[in-house]
């Protein structure tokens, strides 16, 4: 198992442009939104996961596979798309978590983003226009494409402790190397109350079905080895380890890497100690995912949940798992023709949408006794 330790993340200076806050506005609705969020003597917390859909700037990075998205490129990629694009995600990011939680998501895991400098933009937009405290952290990787994932935290409700990135080894059928996204732990304190709780988040996008699910499947499967390996060395040190497994793992819920390898389960009484439960399993039983292909729908986007965050007692005071949400809200979906009710994507077919991206985001909710 191979560990990059390196963090890029940074403090952000004052945004380039001023905003205003109405304050009885805002105060009316954080007070509506703690009446539902923590109105039964519970404190509530979002965590989601968001495929950001090829969110690159408009420079070559050198030794990235970047030039569709250049201003000369295929997808005529220019400053004001790019600026767009950060804008619609921004936005979007700062919603997640809203309907419990009028302060949204505590973190953020993220995916398809090119470097740093593009989650610095995000974050930016989503503190200065939409009243969000994000920060960002992303390890470069090995991916062909140039993108990795990454992760944002709320500075008042998450405190990182460790980063770590871990490199997939494994190849194609015909012995060539996968070059692929690092595995991001983000490990840390999930605060409330004066009592910080240490959780661990790991953040994933595993190697494509790009041949085919079957011919491709080898490489999530080595890819949910490595991410039960890191697990596992997270529980050698911590036997009740909160763990949170999350990303576009390019597989459902029912395929061999979750099911049989990690062994991530459909139901809670199935799931023994130190062992997983997938939280997007029963919801795509019900016919609801995050994309859509030819006229399907498919849940890639998961959230997992070790067996200790899944059977904590509330009447503990600590965190404890609620439930999931799929964040499909109207502003991000197509409202007529063939493609209603599916992602609006930033693109179709090369054609320029100023959409958002062609994954919905996913979360779920943690509850704790105030």
């Amino acid at each position: 198992m191979s560990e990059k330790s390196s963090i890029f993340a940074a403090q952000f200076e004052k945004p380039h442009m001023k905003h205003t806050i109405l304050y009885v506005a805002a105060l009316m609705l954080l007070m509506s939104g703690l009446a539902k969020a923590e109105g039964n003597g519970q404190y509530v917390r979002c965590i989601a996961f968001y495929n950001l859909e090829n969110l690159f700037d408009t420079i070559h990075d050198e030794g990235k596979n970047d030039y569709e998205y250049l201003p000369d490129g295929g997808m005529k990629w220019t400053s004001m798309r790019y600026e767009n694009k950060v804008k619609n995600m921004a936005y979007a990011v700062s919603q997640l978590g809203t309907d419990y939680d009028p302060r949204g998501a505590a973190c953020v895991g993220v995916a398809e983003v090119e470097n740093i400098g593009c989650l610095y933009d995000l974050c930016a937009e989503a503190n200065s226009k939409h009243n969000r405290r994000f920060k960002p952290i992303l390890i470069e990787g090995p991916d062909r494409r140039g993108v990795d994932v990454g992760f944002l935290y709320d500075t008042v409700l998450f405190k990182p402790s460790r980063v770590a990135g871990y490199e997939l080894k494994a190849h194609y059928a015909d012995g060539g190397e996968i070059k692929t996204r690092l595995q991001l732990l983000v490990s840390g304190y999930l605060m409330g109350d004066g009592r910080p709780e240490k959780i661990h988040i790991i953040v994933n996008h595993w190697p494509s079905r790009y041949g085919g699910e079957l011919s491709s499947r080898p490489g999530r499967d080595t890819a949910a080895m490595l991410c039960k390996s890191i697990c596992d060395s997270i529980y050698l040190k911590e036997p009740k380890a909160k763990i949170i497994i999350m990303g576009d793992l390019n597989d459902d819920p029912y395929n061999h890497s979750c099911k049989e390898v990690l062994k991530a389960r459909k139901f809670r009484e199935e799931v023994e100690p130190q062992g997983y439960f997938n939280t997007m399993w029963q919801i795509l039983d019900k016919g609801t995912g995050s994309l859509a292909y030819n006229g399907s729908w498919n849940l890639f986007d998961q959230i997992i949940i070790s067996e200790p965050l899944m059977n904590e007692k509330i009447e503990n005071g600590k965190w404890t798992y609620w439930k999931p949400q799929i964040f499909n809200k109207p502003f991000l979906t197509v409202q007529e023709g063939k493609d209603k009710g599916t992602p609006l994507r930033t693109h179709k077919a090369g054609v320029w949408q100023n959409g958002y991206g062609d994954h919905f985001p996913t979360m779920i909710y943690l509850i704790r006794k105030k």
